[in-house]
């Protein structure tokens, strides 16, 4: 009989579709869904649906009787699934900490139900190294700690070839706050008065879509930046393809697929300087670090990875091999699936 999964989150997230469609075809579980339906616009609204939702999902187990359940964000579905009364609960840690922001009023009370949930758990994703650090200081039993990313479809984002006299970067991110997509525009800002000829592709949407439009205008490089707004997945391979330079600016980061596919699809990485970055790029070598809102910086540092061709062509062919050594999806997912059928094997004796 094949066994089913119940996986708490927000379903239509890449990294949720991700999740489960690898645990579908490689594990062959079936996966059925649960998510808060009040979206995060209606905070008070969401927050009482919140406080209701144990009752909601010990119904749905009932019902459905799920051989274990499985829930992302440590300090919200996670914290779900630690009270949900299943015998068996895999959770993941999607940033560095899922303690965020920081200065929020409600940390203290994050950091113990993060805690409740890291103790009730029997697997912990880390999806990199730098969860594993965050978990290891909160005193987690790293027996339970799997540290390995999801990883990337590795047929889907294959390299190309970009001889382009110019830069043609690409940013892949969601277009909020935490994402410095203007530090990014006013850095292309600089390069425009310099006379340095580049196109940007911004793909995406979010809260700050027309302001970096208004921007754009601001810095009069509208004719030069190209707002896609949501793209289905199965486009996001080409664009970047076309592209020679990926750049992302958050000023928070777990484990980034949108860096992975990037790596994959021979795009030269210029990222921002913070751990979640770190584990991966190493400045000047296979990318470059870029301190958060530096926007001199951000532009000199493009104007240096394209006088120096040979050396992002060399960082390109490691960043590909490296993202087929370390974030294959095939492999990955395999060994995920692998994981929970021993677990359940383990907890059903």
């Amino acid at each position: 009989m094949k066994r089913k999964i119940l996986f708490l989150g927000e379903s239509y997230r890449a990294d949720a579709i991700t999740w489960m469609k690898g645990l579908k075809e490689f594990g062959d579980f079936e996966i059925i869904t649960w998510e808060l339906q009040t979206s995060n616009n209606h905070r008070f609204k969401r927050i009482l649906e919140y406080f209701f939702s144990p009752l909601s999902i010990r119904k749905t187990i009932q019902k459905e009787k799920p051989d274990m359940v499985i829930a992302e964000r440590t300090t919200s579905y996670g914290f779900l699934a630690a009270i949900s009364g299943s015998k068996t609960i895999a959770i993941a840690q999607q940033g560095r900490t899922d303690l965020w922001p920081e200065e929020s009023k409600l940390y203290p009370f994050k950091k113990f139900i993060q805690k409740y949930a890291f103790k009730k758990a029997h697997l912990i994703h880390a999806w990199g190294p730098v969860m594993a650090i965050h978990m290891k200081a909160s005193g987690v039993d790293m027996n339970k700690v799997l540290v390995l990313p999801k990883g990337i479809d590795l047929s889907l984002f294959t390299p190309s070839t970009n001889n382009s006299n110019k830069i043609e970067a690409i940013v892949t991110r969601s277009l909020q706050p935490e994402y410095r997509h203007d530090s990014i525009l006013k850095a292309f800002g600089i390069l425009n008065q310099k006379g340095i000829d580049f196109s940007l592709t911004i793909v995406g949407d979010g809260t700050r879509l027309q302001y970096l439009k208004d921007l754009a205008r601001k810095l009069q490089i509208e004719n030069k930046v190209i707002f896609t707004g949501r793209i289905p997945n199965t486009e996001l391979p080409k664009l970047l393809q076309q592209s020679n330079i990926y750049i992302s600016m958050p000023i928070t980061e777990g484990v980034s697929a949108s860096l992975f596919e990037a790596m994959a699809s021979n795009c030269f990485p210029v990222v921002s300087d913070i751990p979640g970055n770190q584990s991966w790029i190493t400045h000047r070598e296979n990318g470059q670090l870029i301190t958060i809102d530096d926007t001199e910086m951000l532009a000199n540092e493009l104007i240096w990875s394209f006088e120096n061709p040979q050396l992002r062509n060399e960082a390109i062919t490691r960043n590909r091999k490296f993202v087929e050594e370390n974030a294959n999806y095939n492999i990955n997912m395999k060994i995920i699936s692998y994981k929970y059928h021993n677990l359940l094997n383990f907890r059903t004796k």
